[in-house]
């Protein structure tokens, strides 16, 4: 019966790729701005609903600024969770995800930026991520580096942080934000097995498509998604200190949550 239940949200998800795919590659045609992203919006929201994903959302996305989302990272599918609240941001993503078959064509129609260690690609990413900062777009970046089981999180890398800092950039206001798993398969969390399901994380072996098949035979997740309050970038001498006060008010919160 699960095998049924996982084939036919698969069913519904190729058809609303379909039909948003070609919608969405003329609108890329004509502008990259706002309007862009009202799509890849309904999409996100679309796919929650298909693999049964709720959210629980507290706090509101700053929408006045210009805003760099700072927040930790624990399943690829937390990209369709914040996607589906948040109107008008890019994500920055590790350069393997433009390889990913299917989620990686997906991702450049959000107009996701691609950041690798690479030296020979650095200057050129660089100045990609400036040029978009300098088109006033947000962006939603995952600064621990890779994704946890959502326990804790790891500490920011701070290098992240020193696009904040560019010249004749306007004042930039960073948001972070909290994802927890409230509960997967219909039942709070209490064990690995548990986090598993949503979570696909640095420690596992699991291939994603294995593990996406997985959790779309499950009865989904229930999320939460805190949004704190926004800080001004150009209040922060460095980077470091920044970096620090992001980590320190997502990871507070998810101690509070699990306390």
């Amino acid at each position: 019966m699960r095998n049924a239940i996982a084939c036919l949200k698969f069913l519904a998800f190729i058809f609303l790729c379909l039909i948003v795919t070609p919608i969405q590659l003329v609108v890329l045609a004509f502008t990259k701005g706002p309007n862009a992203y009202i799509i890849p919006h309904l999409w996100h929201k679309a796919v929650c609903m298909i693999f049964r994903i709720k959210i629980r959302c507290t706090g509101k996305p700053e929408r006045n600024d210009q805003v760099i989302f700072i927040g930790n990272h624990i399943s690829y599918l937390d990209i369709s969770v914040i996607a589906s609240i948040l109107q008008n941001a890019s994500f920055v993503a590790k350069k393997d995800v433009e390889g990913w078959a299917v989620f990686g064509f997906l991702s450049k129609l959000q107009q996701t930026a691609f950041i690798s260690r690479s030296k020979e690609d650095a200057a050129k990413e660089k100045l990609a991520l400036d040029t978009m900062l300098y088109n006033g777009k947000n962006l939603i970046i995952f600064p621990e580096g890779t994704s946890t089981d959502g326990k804790e999180v790891l500490p920011f890398k701070s290098s992240l942080f020193a696009i904040c800092f560019k010249e004749n950039l306007k004042n930039i206001k960073l948001q972070p934000f909290t994802l927890q798993m409230i509960s997967t398969n219909g039942q709070k969390i209490s064990s690995q097995e548990d986090r598993d399901i949503y979570s696909w994380h640095i420690n596992m072996d699991t291939p994603l498509e294995q593990h996406l098949w997985a959790f779309a035979k499950s009865k989904g997740a229930e999320i939460s998604l805190v949004f704190h309050p926004a800080i001004n970038a150009h209040d922060y001498s460095n980077r470091k200190t920044l970096a620090k006060t992001c980590h320190d008010a997502v990871s507070k919160e998810l101690e509070k949550q699990a306390a």
